[in-house]
């Protein structure tokens, strides 16, 4: 077989395979699901790739130009499992259904084949291939003159929203919508995000994009919708070209295109958003993130919403205060609120119906979960009859639920081939076609009864086979007395019964299959008239379906509240940052009750909104960052915090470097990221900001390490950014006094009788020690090893006499004017280790009055022992081999020397 049978002449094939090519054809790049009976077959190069991936037996169909042909196949009834592993896999495949019933052809045909969906990650819509509680998101990028714009759709519930945005705020963007499809040209930087770029597709033009977006939505102008610009149109009619080609032509149910409000949500950078784990954990599950651990949702949409709540923290003080008054108002009516959450119990997933419904997927439950939820609304609308809330069936035509609860049965069955999803009653032409079809059942028992007594055998009976039809069956025994009559025909034998048929069998079967069949067609035409009934009414129940998304979201806010432990937050315009008795949210909810977790105040106010935190690792440092990034989060995003009280002014940005990884996928070292990082914060971050860094400068070398986090935190200061900075660096709380604005804190850590006990509590001060040694007997580290690091340590400190005492830490520092105006300067290299950071002389400006600032005595280094003297010494490129090999020699007598007097000490 050729290497690709695409490119090879179709002259030899078979009709299937022939009919294979031509679909194929169609979809080049997705593996093909042909129907052929009950199963869906692959073939060629689609079957082996599908026989490794889902782990199924690779068989052998004919040949193609001498060849055998590679198959596999899946049960048609199980395909949706199937296709939900390929699609995890990353592959796309093309569903090609059978639009005609097997029956007698003239010639050699193929049943009529055609391709009716692709299924990609991007435009899913099956219970069974989605995550419940997430969107899924179809996310296009179109650059028109230099300028990007965004579009995204939901293909499963109809959203659909478009953007402007710039390069440098991308993969910002990425992180809040973590889309599962990108339409993307090459340009387009995806970072991360690169394996979910679909295959490249041409782009409209600007003019083009206008007139085909207007057409979707049956407008002359999108003038009525909102202002777009060029590139979000153009990217907007990628998203419609592409949900339609996977739907085969037929166009997804979406709203009219929204332009989002970007910048009316906290910023937040995809670093931040992975740090913090606000709705998927850095190993991409879901288990102990934010979301999880405050979900309190009753439905799917609610649960989706929250998510799109935490995702996109709102800066506006006034439109935060509407959600805190929609969940404290239900805080103090128990019984609404208890019917509210009785009846969004009830609620299945509207909108992802309505998705099914508009797509020609739907199963006859879809349309039982119209009828369902519009019960469940009027159940919530009693319950809050008198809330300052919108109805949720304002709008809805008052029609429809009648309509469908006369017209659907309950229970409903699960395909709609199996029939009775019409209830009785209903239609009368259907109802008599039923009538037929069913009181066959009782003529074929009583033709049964006559054709025994008729033929003398007691145990006759009449059966349907699917090939043969009506048809009576008996015994063996019993089948030479039946061959004696004249009027009955032997249809088939086998080992222990003979079937026969005769006319009145055949015309019996043909009445019934008559009746049958128009039952079957005239319910399907009840069904679809039913679903375009509800498709006119999609706005306005979708519109339904949002509200009881909203009321579920803010029932859990209420849920979360009412024990007392979450409380309202304070939010104002100014830079406030009070916490009172702040706790993590996820930490806790992981901790249950086995264990009490122990509040943390907080206190970023202007005159102190630089904290620096040292302490022992394992005493809480990062849990306590985190902690209250998450808070700011929560507050701003409507929903109650895990604290005593809180005062917070808006943060416009959150910024948070905790924790370290490397990217050695494009060449990053965990130093090289955590740089990245923190160059994002100092060039980003501004006065209205919340900055949380752990640990700056630990991926190098201590000096180094040291003067990169004393350069850092004087940025921060200058720049007045609300600012949490954890080191393990405590001699940097020696700065104070030259800092106004700079509060040290430490976690308390309590020694006893050898062992450190961690109190996981923030107070003022600074720590004396890191406590590593310790921790690293806690960690398991064998005794003897951590009994030498505690003597070598002790030898260091002797040595040293602490790396404080030989640094400028009370050297000028630079104002903040001088901190905007110029670029920083870097410290002259030096040949043996970089000198701490020290400003260049400021530029004449107007006199500033600053408090005086104490200045140490100069501090003298210890004289440096031989070998390092020896080392510094080394001019490596005048070496000749043999002097290297001298001088190893030589530092390995000076390394004996030096180690005896270190035992010695």
């Amino acid at each position: 077989m050729p290497d690709n049978p695409l490119q090879a002449p179709e002259a030899g094939a078979t009709p299937t395979m022939a009919q294979w090519f031509t679909l194929k054809a169609q979809a080049p790049d997705a593996l093909l699901f042909l129907r052929m009976g009950d199963f869906y077959e692959l073939f060629f190069d689609d079957a082996v790739a599908a026989a490794a991936a889902l782990d199924i037996a690779l068989s052998r169909r004919g040949e193609h130009q001498g060849t055998p042909i590679p198959m596999c196949g899946v049960p048609a009834h199980a395909a949706e499992a199937y296709l939900a592993r390929l699609i995890r896999r990353g592959f796309r495949v093309a569903v090609a259904e059978q639009m005609e019933k097997p029956g007698p052809k003239p010639g050699r045909a193929p049943l009529r084949r055609e391709l009716v969906r692709l299924g990609t990650p991007g435009t899913l819509t099956e219970d069974s291939l989605l995550e419940p509680h997430r969107p899924n998101l179809l996310l296009a990028l179109a650059c028109v003159q230099d300028r990007w714009g965004a579009a995204w759709v939901d293909v499963s519930t109809g959203l659909f929203q478009t953007a402007p945005v710039a390069l440098a705020d991308l993969q910002a963007l990425l992180g809040r919508l973590e889309p599962a499809e990108i339409v993307a040209p090459a340009s387009a930087p995806l970072g991360d995000h690169a394996p979910r770029r679909a295959p490249d597709t041409l782009p409209p033009s600007p003019a083009a994009a206008r007139t085909r977006v207007a057409e979707v939505f049956a407008v002359a102008s999108l003038d009525a919708f909102g202002e777009f610009s060029a590139a979000e149109l153009v990217a907007a009619a990628q998203c419609i070209e592409y949900a339609s080609a996977a739907g085969a032509g037929r166009l997804p149910r979406l709203s009219r295109p929204e332009p989002a409000s970007l910048g009316g949500q906290m910023a937040l950078d995809a670093a931040t958003r992975a740090s913090l784990e606000i709705t998927r954990a850095r190993d991409g599950g879901t288990a102990h993130t934010l979301l999880a651990a405050i979900d309190r949702t009753l439905t799917a949409p609610g649960a989706r919403l929250l998510a799109q709540w935490l995702a996109g923290p709102l800066l506006d003080p006034a439109a935060i205060a509407a959600r805190q008054d929609g969940w404290a108002w239900l805080l103090l009516q128990p019984e609404p609120l208890a019917r509210l959450r009785s009846a969004l119990r009830a609620t299945p997933d509207l909108p992802r119906a309505l998705g099914r419904l508009a797509l020609g997927r739907a199963a006859p439950r879809d349309l039982g979960a119209v009828r369902t939820t519009l019960e469940a609304a009027a159940d919530a609308d009693l319950a809050l009859a008198h809330a300052p809330m919108p109805p949720c069936l304002q709008g809805v035509d008052p029609a429809v639920a009648p309509l469908l609860a006369r017209a659907l049965a309950d229970p409903l069955p699960a395909r709609l081939d199996d029939g009775g999803v019409i209830a009785p009653g209903y239609d009368g032409e259907l109802d008599a076609h039923r009538a037929l079809r069913d009181d066959s059942r009782r003529v074929v028992a009583a033709l049964a009864l006559d054709f025994a007594q008729r033929y003398g055998v007691a145990s006759l009976k009449i059966r349907h086979h699917a090939q043969l039809g009506y048809v009576i069956e008996a015994p063996t025994a019993a089948a030479e007395r039946l061959r004696e009559h004249p009027g009955l025909t032997l249809r088939q034998s086998t080992a222990t019964a003979a079937r026969f048929g005769n006319a009145e069998l055949a015309d019996l079967d043909r009445r019934i299959t008559d009746a049958a069949d128009a039952a079957a067609a005239r319910e399907r035409l009840v069904w679809q008239h039913l679903v375009d009934t509800v498709l006119a009414a999609g706005p306005t129940l979708q519109s339904c379906a949002d509200r009881l998304a909203s009321l579920d979201v803010l029932q859990a806010a209420a849920r979360l509240a009412e024990g007392g432990r979450w409380t309202r937050p304070v939010i104002t315009q100014g830079t406030e940052f009070h916490i009172a008795q702040g706790r993590h949210p996820v930490v806790e909810a992981a901790l249950g009750t086995a264990a009490a977790f122990m509040p943390n105040a907080c206190d970023l106010s202007p005159n102190r909104a630089l904290l620096l935190l040292t302490g022992p690792n394992m005493a809480g440092k990062s849990t306590y960052l985190r902690q209250n990034a998450l808070i700011a989060i929560l507050a701003q995003a409507g929903l109650p915090v895990p604290a005593g009280r809180a005062k917070i002014g808006i943060v416009d940005r959150l910024f948070s470097r905790v924790g370290a990884a490397d990217d050695l996928a494009r060449g990053r070292s965990t130093f090289m990221v955590e740089m990245t990082e923190t160059a994002a914060i100092l060039n980003q971050a501004g006065p209205r900001s919340l900055v949380i860094v752990d640990e700056i400068g630990r991926g190098t070398g201590t000096l180094d390490g040291l003067a990169i986090a004393w350069a850092v935190l004087e940025a921060l200061h200058a720049m007045r950014a609300r600012t949490l900075f954890a080191t393990h660096f405590h001699e940097l709380a020696r700065l104070a006094p030259a800092l106004p604005r700079l509060r040290p804190h430490t976690m308390r850590v309590k020694e006893h009788r050898g062992s450190v006990v961690f109190l996981h509590e923030v107070a003022e001060g600074a720590a004396g020690r890191s406590w590593g040694v310790h921790v690293a007997g806690l960690a398991g580290v064998p005794s003897p090893t951590v009994r030498r690091a505690a003597a070598l340590l002790a030898a260091l400190e002797r040595q040293r006499g602490g790396l404080g005492a030989d640094l400028p830490l009370f050297a000028d520092l630079p104002t903040e004017a001088e901190f905007h105006q110029h670029e920083p300067h870097l410290p002259e290299a030096h040949p043996h280790e970089p000198r701490p950071y020290e400003p260049r002389p400021p530029e004449p400006r107007p006199p500033e009055p600053r408090p005086p600032e104490p200045r140490p005595p100069e501090a003298h280094l210890p004289a440096p022992d031989p070998l390092h003297q020896a080392v510094a010494a080394i001019e490596p490129d005048r070496l000749s081999p043999r002097e290297a090999l001298d001088l190893i020699y030589r530092l390995r007598e000076l390394l004996t020397v030096s180690t005896a007097e270190t035992s010695l000490d």
